[in-house]
């Protein structure tokens, strides 16, 4: 039973008598700013690459290099490095710098990098070769890479890839995940 059907008629009408026409009151609510979020400032043309030969230092000190090339950043676990050398992150897009120069070769990793983050990709292959056909018969994007990697913010870990996905003639990479602030 609803509260309108035990009302007396006599005292409904007494109170509408005494209260008088009610019109009713506008919703009066503020709703709470929402805080504006900044568009990012448009680069221009070529800023990306100039950011990647200011980032890719060929004058860095490279990590320890063998046959088998591996770097996990400090302060993210060694588990992290040990899955990926396994191969326990699906590789989700592959770049082969094969005849590429070393401008050519730091302007194409510094972009491939930054469209795969943009994708949401996390694990990429990047084949540098074996340096066979180089003029001292060395790996040199290889030895390269090793130094440009680690200066990036981006890069988690790198190791050699397994012999079926390339071996010591190209890398696995894992990619920092995007925060909502990037």
């Amino acid at each position: 039973m609803s509260n309108e059907s035990r009302i007396d008629p006599e005292d409904r009408a007494l109170f509408l008598d005494a209260v008088g026409p009610v019109d009713p009151v506008e919703d009066e609510r503020i709703e709470p700013e929402r805080p504006r979020v900044s568009a990012r400032p448009r680069r221009e043309a070529g800023f990306d690459e100039m950011i990647d030969e200011v980032a890719f230092s060929d004058l860095a000190e490279a990590p320890e290099q063998g046959e088998q090339v591996q770097y996990v950043r400090p302060g993210v676990q060694k588990a992290i490095l040990r899955k990926l050398k396994r191969g326990g992150y699906s590789v989700s897009a592959s770049l082969d710098l094969h005849g590429l120069t070393v401008d050519q070769a730091r302007n194409e990793v510094g972009g491939f990098i930054r469209s795969e983050r943009g994708e949401l990709r996390r694990c990429v292959r990047i084949v540098h070769g074996k340096g066979y056909r180089s003029a001292d018969g060395q790996p040199v994007l290889k030895t390269l890479l090793n130094r440009w990697l680690p200066q990036r913010d981006d890069v988690v870990a790198f190791c050699s890839a397994p012999p079926h996905d390339g071996g010591t003639g190209a890398l696995y990479v894992l990619l920092r995940r995007l925060s909502p602030g990037d």
